[in-house]
């Protein structure tokens, strides 16, 4: 009856395959092997949260998920995800890649993606490569932006 903002946010989860562990070997050093009908399907799957990196944390390095990520600390590194959420209070120092970028902090470096939004509170300094973009009144940017139908193809560049 109530539980209907609870609904939703499971609605906003990724699917992701739950990791199978690996075989165990017997002591002479063979793999010994599950039945057909073991328990062992490797096509189930469970939904995952989104992760969030609070905005205490400062991460050196780079971040890689097929899920969704909301930063609102700092990252010095490149990040690839499903959905990234850029929070007002984050700051990120490298290459943005995700399916869909909601950015309402600071990034300095390229972002690519299907679907990229700079809210009024975005500070973007790096070029944007993008299928859809969409740039709210109030948005500070410095630098390209450029459209393609595959924005993670960078063969372009690559030839320059």
């Amino acid at each position: 009856m109530f539980n209907k903002q609870k609904k939703n946010e499971k609605e906003d989860m990724v699917v992701a395959p739950v990791p199978t562990p690996p075989e165990e070997t017997s002591g002479e050093g063979s793999k010994t092997s599950k039945s057909p009908g073991s328990s062992n399907n490797t096509n189930v799957f469970v939904k995952v949260p989104p992760s969030v990196l609070s905005s205490d944390l400062i991460v050196k390095g780079n971040l890689l998920t097929a899920g969704d990520i909301q930063i609102e600390g700092k990252v010095e590194g490149d990040i690839q995800a499903h959905l990234l959420t850029v929070g007002e209070t984050s700051e990120i120092k490298g290459e943005i890649i995700a399916d869909d970028v909601i950015i309402n902090g600071k990034v300095i470096g390229c972002v690519r993606g299907l679907k990229v939004r700079l809210t009024n509170k975005a500070r973007v300094k790096g070029d944007i490569i993008h299928k859809a973009i969409a740039i709210e009144s109030g948005a500070h940017f410095e630098g390209t932006v450029q459209r393609k139908d595959d924005p993670y193809d960078n063969s372009l560049e690559k030839k320059k």
